[in-house]
């Protein structure tokens, strides 16, 4: 699972796809709500903000 910025979708799709062997789904952050789970302000990657989740 990864919480990337646009800018880095690619890059996690990419990793993902390495690591599973599978195509991922694309969760918008800001369409999404969790209620167990309050996903990261910031990009794993760099400062931008989070605004896919890659699972």
């Amino acid at each position: 699972m990864y919480c990337v910025c646009k800018e880095h979708v690619e890059l996690a799709i990419d990793k993902f796809v390495d690591e599973y062997e599978d195509a991922p789904d694309l969760v918008n952050l800001a369409e999404t709500t969790f209620r167990d789970w309050k996903p990261p302000e910031h990009c794993q990657w760099c400062d931008g903000p989070a605004e896919i989740l890659i699972v």
